[in-house]
């Protein structure tokens, strides 16, 4: 499957809404949090309807908790499935992770082991998905704390393996490599030039606070030096790839996010000749530097 290249994207977030209806910023696409507009009306929905006028959207989830041992939640699927119907996003996303068991929600993105046991656990409740929403979903690579002992491969041959096995596409979030990378002494580079590169739609970029003992992905920073070079690397390996600007906490005004913006569009310059932004939503030819 083909996906766009959208450009230079940020989540919609709360503090920014009134800027975004009123004065349109020059941004070419939007994430937003699909629980968030899993609602029957209100303040939320009338603002997504006005970005969805103006800008491309891809819907970003946090709630699938695809590996827990509970069984898929339909009610959740029918509302993120209505909301996409409605939303018409590029492509919906959620994380390579679990989020809770027995019906109770640990309200955190918890790392799994990396076994055939769970892969095949993993790649049936994807397929699932997908068939019920009948598009194809993108999986995110979580920042960890921690690894399983009993693990038998690893995170970055799981997920290229995940992608055979239920077909899907990946979101490589290129600051939570960085963050486990360091937490667990692995070479970011290796994750990322082990992962397929025909399935990678969507990079995040974000920032990250440093606890001396372990790196915490805090999303309350401009991105790090260290992330951007990284993310170079990764434009060299898998091309131009629709990248978004995370930030959750202690959020800035929205020019703040656009200096980020600006810095990303830097790095894909660095490698790529073309400009990119003003065909919204369109799969764009870019010229490698040579």
């Amino acid at each position: 499957m083909k996906f766009p290249f959208l450009g230079f994207g940020v989540g919609l977030r709360t503090r920014h809404y009134s800027h975004v209806i009123k004065d349109r910023p020059e941004i070419d696409w939007f994430e937003v949090i699909s629980e968030n507009y899993m609602v029957s009306g209100g303040r939320p929905l009338f603002v997504l309807r006005e970005v969805l006028k103006h800008y491309p959207v891809v819907m970003h989830g946090v709630s699938l908790s695809l590996g827990s041992a509970d069984p898929l939640n339909f009610d959740y699927l029918k509302k993120l499935k209505n909301l996409a119907e409605w939303v018409q996003p590029a492509w919906i996303s959620d994380h390579l992770c679990w989020t809770g068991i027995g019906g109770k929600n640990a309200h955190d993105l918890l790392p799994l082991p990396y076994t055939e046991e769970c892969l095949a656990h993993l790649a049936s409740k994807i397929k699932q998905v997908q068939d019920f929403l009948e598009r194809p979903l993108v999986i995110e690579n979580v920042s960890s704390y921690l690894e399983y002992t009993h693990s038998t491969m690893t995170e970055w041959d799981f997920l290229s393996a995940l992608t055979r096995e239920a077909d899907c596409y990946l979101l490589a979030d290129i600051n939570n490599i960085y963050v486990s990378a360091k937490n667990h002494s692995f070479d970011p580079a290796t994750y990322l030039e082990a992962l397929p590169k025909n399935r990678v739609v969507q990079f995040h970029l974000a920032g990250h606070s440093d606890k001396g003992t372990h790196l915490l992905d805090t999303h309350d920073h401009p991105v790090k030096k260290e992330v951007w070079d990284l993310y170079a690397k990764a434009l060299k390996l898998f091309g131009p790839v629709s990248t978004l600007i995370e930030w959750d906490e202690h959020i800035p005004p929205f020019e703040g996010l656009m200096d980020e913006v600006e810095k990303a569009k830097k790095k894909i310059l660095g490698v790529y000749e073309q400009p990119f932004a003003k065909n919204r939503g369109t799969p764009l030819e870019l010229h490698h530097r040579a």
